[in-house]
């Protein structure tokens, strides 16, 4: 019901954006476009993974490996698949919610998602080139740490 509403209110300011300006509607809607077009590629590529691993491992194997029982070996795997994948943050919050379905636990989502949105393997090179080698690196120890604080904090939350 809420997304009805929340289509029809951009609908509606759409028409209401076209009626003032035209020209300016157009432009907005050709570099949405264009941002669509660049994230798409990215979007089927990662759904087509996320799909094929839930096909491949099935929820008894995911519930293994980093379910609820899974413990401290489980969240250390989840942090580690965080920290090397690199996914989109509009990607990972439905694909955490499948892990969960699929039987992940809480804690162990919880820390794959803070390794996924602040832990940089895949991108660390371009960071030390940017920022240092120093200023990388520990920025993103640091942040390797605190997604633990945030598994913990979700783990005595939830549980």
């Amino acid at each position: 019901m809420e997304g009805l509403f929340f289509y029809s209110l951009a609908v509606i300011l759409l028409i209401v954006s076209f009626i003032k300006s035209r020209s300016k509607t157009m432009t907005g809607l050709k570099k949405a476009w264009k941002a669509f077009e660049n994230i798409l590629p990215q979007l089927l590529i990662v759904l087509l993974i996320v799909g094929l691993i839930l096909a491949i491992l099935n929820t008894v194997l995911i519930s293994k490996l980093i379910g609820r029982e899974s413990g401290v070996v489980g969240i250390l795997l989840a942090a580690v698949f965080g920290s090397i994948t690199m996914i989109p943050g509009f990607v990972a919050f439905p694909t955490a919610a499948a892990l969960l379905d699929a039987g992940a636990g809480y804690t162990q989502i919880a820390v794959f998602v803070s390794t996924l949105m602040m832990v940089g393997i895949v991108t660390l090179p371009l960071e030390i080139k940017y920022f240092g080698v120093k200023t990388a690196i520990g920025r993103n120890v640091l942040a390797f740490l605190f997604s633990f604080i945030v598994a913990g904090i979700i783990g005595l939350v939830v549980y």
